[in-house]
């Protein structure tokens, strides 16, 4: 598999998952942006990282509670890198609590982070991509199985990731731009750590009994990033040890 003289923006790309997906596609040849909220050290390092695989690396701050930064920061990449080959929408938060006690800014930030920022970066990168451009969303193995209560509002948000997939496959797949949504279960990354005190109730869940590694999820967005995603569209992609078997 190779990603040379391809481009990616990874949102969310300063830690966890998004690093991985990150350090993944770069490693594969693509150069590579990331946007963080508040990691600047963090993304600092990303970005060293991915310099020293010989790949050219931006950071880019933004907010992707805000609908501008989230737009913004698609046309900044494409801008200093040239063009946008692969859009990432990683960006996330994990919101947890008792039904009764969320209030109705905390529908609104979790939708704006999960929902409208995935919505609008694709629509402004749509402009960007030509035949062969990828867009691949992050979800959560909890937008097809919720096994404890208190995730309502987290599993809600990422199961409208499916419409927003199937719907750009739709409206991109004329102009052979794909749209996948991958699906991880319990990643160790500081969100969900494997150390946690629910780690081994997590771990029950899963056919494998372990918890993945943020590899595991990067080393699928790269093959659908590259040749492997050329005929996958429309589709979501579980990797999640079997958590929702």
């Amino acid at each position: 598999m190779t990603l040379d003289g391809r481009t990616a923006l990874v949102t969310g790309g300063a830690r966890g998952i998004g690093a991985a997906v990150a350090r993944r596609l770069a490693g594969a040849g693509a150069d590579v942006a990331i946007t963080y909220r508040r990691a600047d050290d963090r993304a600092r390092r990303v970005v060293a990282e991915i310099g020293a695989l010989g790949r050219r690396a931006v950071a880019i701050p933004a907010d992707a509670a805000d609908p501008a930064a989230a737009t913004g920061a698609v046309d900044r990449a494409a801008a200093e890198l040239g063009r946008l080959d692969v859009l990432v929408n990683n960006a996330g938060i994990a919101p947890y609590g008792p039904l009764e006690d969320v209030r109705p800014e905390d529908v609104d930030h979790v939708l704006a982070v999960h929902v409208r920022a995935a919505y609008l970066a694709a629509q402004a990168a749509a402009r960007h991509l030509g035949p062969g451009g990828r867009i691949i969303s992050v979800g959560s193995s909890m937008a097809e199985r919720v096994p404890d209560p208190g995730w309502t509002l987290y599993a809600m948000s990422k199961s409208a990731l499916l419409g927003l997939t199937k719907g750009l496959a739709r409206d991109l797949g004329p102009r052979g731009i794909t749209a996948v949504l991958v699906h991880p279960g319990s990643t160790d990354t500081e969100m969900n750590p494997a150390d946690s005190p629910d780690a081994e109730h997590e771990r029950a869940h899963s056919a494998l009994g372990r918890y993945g590694r943020p590899d595991d999820v990067a080393a699928m967005v790269a093959h659908l990033a590259g040749p492997g995603g050329d005929y996958v569209t429309g589709a979501a992609i579980v990797v999640d040890g079997g958590y929702a078997a």
